[in-house]
This record gives C-alpha cells, sequence and structure tokens, in this order.
C-alpha cells in the first residue's frame, strides 16, 4: 500500500483550528512525538489517524486525497516547464514539482493562481496594443468563452452541489420516475409556469430547425420530433432548469470571473443543461443503480431511459461528499481529433497547449462503430487508468443529410476500475498490457513514442541526416538549441 505523507497539511489543518501539537494529539489519542513526526514527514499518515481526524475535526478525508495533488502535479508541470525554461534556463524538474504539490498544496495553487493573472495580464496588454494599433499583440492569447466555462466546471470536479441537491429534491416532489421522466415533467412545466410543450408531426420535420424552442409570450415548448422520450425529458429538465433554478444559475455564474456575457450565456446553458441532468437521473437513486450494476452504461440506460452519452456524462459527476461514485474523466471528440467536451472528477488533467494523444481508445472507437472499446492505459507519471469509449452519431434528416458522430469517452483510475462491469477479464495488475499514453505531444517527454506529432518542449530534437529513426521527433535531454 502506498504511503501518505501529509505533514504540511496536517499542520495547516492544526493551525486553522487554532490547536496546539498536544492538544491536537490529545484529540487523536496520539503521542505529540508521534504527531510531530507526522507533521514533519517523518512518518506516514495511516488509515485509523485519517479517519479520528475527520471524525474529531469533521473534516472531509477527500481533503487528504492524492487526486487533488494529482491535478496540481499536472498544472504545475504546464505553468512550471515553461516558465522554468523562460525564467532559469532549465527544466524544473518533475521531482521538484510532486514535492511542491504534496508538502504546500496552497504555494503551489498560489503559483497558478499568479501564473493565471500573468495571462491576464499580458492578455490585457494584447488588446491595448491592437486598439493602439500595434499588430505585435497576440489576439489568440485570450482564452475563449468555452474554455473559460471548461475551467469553470473543471474547478469544482464537474460537481455543482447546489444544483444537483436541488434537483433531487425536486424530482422526488414532482414524482419523476426511473425512464418515466417525460411525463412527470411535462406535467410540471404545464402546472406551475402554464407552458404547453408540443412537437410537429414527424413529416413537418425538415423544417424544424431546433432541438428545443421557447415561446415564452405564448407559452410553448417546441420539441423535435426526431427526439426520443429520454431526449425530450432532458429538453424538458432544461427548460425547467431555466425557470425553476434560474437565481442559482445566476448566483453560480457569478462566482465564475467570466470575461463577457458570451462565456456568462455559455455557463448558464451548462448548468442548465446539468441540472437537466440532475433532475432526471436523481443522485441518490442514481449511484445506487449504477453501484448495483456495475457501472454498466448500457444497463442504466436502459433503466432511466437515456442514451449513453448522457449517463456517461451523469457518472462523471457523482462526487458528493460522504456519497461518491466512482470518480470518472469524461470526453467527447470527433474524428479530427477536436474535444468538443471534457470533465474530470479526477486528477486527470487536460493539457493547454491544445492536441491530444492518437493512442488514446477514444480515437480507436471510430473504427468499430457503436461498439465499447476498452483500454488500460498509462501516463507518463506512471499513473494508470481503464478507459471505455463508444461512438454515438445524431441524423436530423434522412439521407445525404448530415449527421453529427462523436466518441464517447470515460475513463477512471486503475485503483477503482474493479467496480466497474468493463473491468472483467481484464488484467487489472499487469503493466505489460497497457497502452503508453500522455496529454499532448508538446508535453509529453516520452522519447519513443511512434505516434508523436511535435518535439517536447523543453526537449532536444535528435535531428541526425546519417540516420531515419522509427520515432518521429526522437528527443535527447536538455534544452532545445
Amino acid at each position: 500500500m502506498k504511503k501518505v505523507f501529509t505533514g504540511v497539511r496536517v499542520r495547516r489543518l492544526r493551525e486553522e483550528k487554532g490547536l496546539t501539537q498536544a492538544a491536537l494529539a490529545r484529540l487523536l489519542e496520539i503521542s505529540p512525538s508521534y504527531l510531530n513526526q507526522i507533521e514533519q514527514n517523518q512518518r506516514p499518515l495511516t488509515v485509523p489517524v485519517l479517519l479520528r481526524i475527520s471524525s474529531v475535526l469533521g473534516v472531509d478525508v477527500q481533503r487528504f486525497s492524492d487526486d487533488d495533488e494529482g491535478r496540481l502535479v499536472a498544472e504545475l508541470s504546464d505553468v512550471l516547464g515553461d516558465a522554468g525554461l523562460a525564467v532559469t534556463g532549465e527544466k524544473v524538474a518533475m521531482s521538484e514539482i510532486r514535492e511542491l504539490a504534496a508538502q504546500m498544496p496552497a504555494v503551489a495553487r498560489a503559483l497558478l493562481t499568479l501564473d493565471r493573472r500573468r495571462r491576464e495580464a499580458e492578455e490585457r496588454l494584447s488588446v491595448y496594443a491592437a486598439r493602439f494599433g500595434d499588430s505585435s499583440g497576440d489576439a489568440l492569447a485570450v482564452p475563449l468563452p468555452h474554455e473559460e466555462v471548461r475551467d469553470f466546471f473543471y474547478a469544482r470536479h464537474n460537481h455543482i452541489v447546489e444544483l444537483d441537491d436541488m434537483a433531487e429534491r425536486m424530482a422526488e416532489a414532482w414524482g419523476v420516475r426511473p425512464g418515466e421522466a417525460e411525463y412527470a415533467l411535462t406535467a410540471r412545466l404545464l402546472d406551475a409556469h402554464g407552458v404547453q410543450v408540443l412537437s410537429p408531426a414527424v413529416a413537418d420535420s425538415d423544417g424544424f430547425a431546433f432541438l428545443r424552442e421557447f415561446e415564452p409570450a405564448r407559452g410553448v415548448l417546441h420539441l423535435s420530433p426526431l427526439l426520443d422520450s429520454g431526449q425530450r425529458a432532458f429538453q424538458i429538465a432544461t427548460q425547467l432548469a431555466l425557470l425553476e433554478a434560474y437565481e442559482t444559475i445566476e448566483a453560480l455564474v457569478g462566482t465564475g470571473g467570466f470575461r463577457g456575457e458570451e462565456a456568462c450565456a455559455l455557463a448558464r446553458i451548462g448548468l442548465a443543461n446539468y441540472f437537466a441532468g440532475a433532475l432526471i437521473l436523481p443522485y441518490g437513486r442514481f449511484l445506487a443503480a449504477a453501484e448495483e450494476m456495475a457501472y454498466d452504461i448500457d444497463r442504466l440506460g436502459r433503466r432511466f431511459g437515456v442514451g449513453f452519452e448522457t449517463v456517461c456524462h451523469r457518472l462523471s459527476t457523482l462526487q458528493r461528499p460522504g456519497a461518491r461514485g466512482v470518480p470518472f474523466i469524461f470526453v467527447r471528440v470527433d474524428r479530427a481529433g477536436n474535444i468538443s467536451k471534457r470533465q474530470s472528477a479526477t486528477d486527470f488533467h487536460f493539457s493547454r497547449v491544445g492536441g491530444s494523444c492518437p493512442l488514446w481508445s477514444v480515437y480507436e472507437a471510430f473504427a468499430q462503430p457503436e461498439r465499447i472499446v476498452t483500454q488500460l492505459a498509462s501516463m507518463p507519471d506512471g499513473r494508470a487508468y481503464l478507459w471505455i469509449a463508444r461512438t454515438v452519431t445524431h441524423r436530423q434528416g434522412g439521407w445525404g443529410s448530415p449527421a453529427k458522430t462523436f466518441s464517447i469517452g470515460l475513463g477512471c483510475d486503475l485503483r477503482h476500475a474493479a467496480r466497474l462491469v468493463y473491468a472483467r477479464g481484464v488484467p487489472l495488475d499487469e503493466p505489460a498490457v497497457r497502452t503508453p499514453i500522455g496529454m499532448a505531444c508538446k508535453v509529453c517527454d516520452r522519447p519513443d513514442c511512434p505516434q508523436r506529432a511535435f518535439p517536447p518542449v523543453g526537449g532536444r530534437a535528435a535531428a541526425d541526416p546519417n540516420r531515419c529513426r522509427f520515432e518521429p521527433y526522437g528527443s535527447s535531454p536538455g534544452l532545445s538549441p
């Protein structure tokens, strides 16, 4: 079992509570010398002591989880990799980054905040430069609205407790039942808001351009006739979110620090969609079903009457303190490699430099449409994950009309994999069967990857006219010339 050294966190918690070492030691029923050794990282934090801390001080054990540490390591790697090269001329060692994240997480977060503010200052300078006619300002440095919204959800581990709790209470009050949500939600929309749900005939569907269109003046919600019952329930639930949870959504948007109205609007939509998923898949019932079915996505979809993507997205939100599901990473990608949705309830970090790994199973899924593909994958930092992926296709018209095809990926840390039906028969303890993947070529330091598209940042490309390597951009340690 991995030893956990969290001395700085214990000491900081003790100081927050205003306790001396002797006082905390008495509460934990251990000797002051033992507590001092824990705080000095001379002794690991054991499970009994951790549970005692949680019980006596009312602290969530998640505070001592290495998931947040893993996030910090990944984010610091992005920041300090570039910053170290620029400032000191040498790359900050991964061992130093891990030590900083583990022992001084507050300092690590402060560095990330300073880097964010630095980027914001550079963005403002770019805007001012462009305004005064200096074309050298890099407008591309300004984060796009949808990137702001992604960061908003990522920072909250893709769990919005206010909306989840509210949706669960409302689902119970309105009689929302698994697989029959459409009827209860339609009744609520009509009884409480006087809004009628209408759908045109299927024969007229070619002229209906929207999945959902609300006319508040007429009190009518139009839904596309191409939606199935689960999809209609989701759209009705989204409209109810905008009517019933408006104040809560606005308050959450207000905490996001968004730069413009476009990002605010996208955040409202994202939060309304989150509420909709929580309403038709209430937290307690859905988590119980997921555990009962070993996270079998198809079975969960049949029980609750929703599609593959909806189930996967909801599974990635089950992080309520005291009632956590498997912490998942959720992604939706297209054939070109564009990631249109990405959320993580765990330590998995999506690089800010763009791109993703072609060895990732989410791309293999396109070669096997409608079939679930599994993959054991290892990251450069040694962490291993179980990934499942499957394609989904949405069509609006008939023959010849464009269709949307995505690969939906759901992954979890290997330590949780045994809880999933997809791990049955998979050699979880065999490192040799794991596919080595990375976040993106520019921040991946694997020297022997045959799919590398770019040299790693901070590495020296091994360019030799007299040799041709199988691995493109073979690299050697040291700085780029």
